[in-house]
């Protein structure tokens, strides 16, 4: 199934954390991964346990893609972070899921 994919500001900025190489990787990523069976799990996507942060995880090496099934075609990314020996930054920040 095909998904659009939006950002909320908020993703937008965390994005914009990252070097242009390191947004291209992350934004080829979610092409490559989300615009089609976002809604599938698999060694890459997975659902989350309960949390505040996003109900579904995207991997892309270190980095990560949190985000939401908006509707039935759609994609909500929620936060851009990547993960350094097991704890999860977002903005340079430490962030606990």
């Amino acid at each position: 199934m095909k998904f659009a994919v939006r950002f909320v500001p908020s993703a937008d900025k965390d994005l914009d954390f990252y070097q242009v190489r390191e947004q291209r990787i992350i934004l080829d990523g979610i092409g490559e991964f989300l615009e089609a069976d976002a809604d599938v799990r698999s060694k890459r996507r997975k659902p989350l346990r309960p949390n505040p942060l996003a109900p579904w995880e995207l991997r892309i090496g270190d980095y990560r893609v949190f985000y939401e099934i908006a509707s039935e075609a759609r994609v909500r990314v929620l936060a851009v972070g990547h993960k350094i020996h097991g704890d999860l930054l977002i903005r340079g920040k430490r962030v606990e899921i």
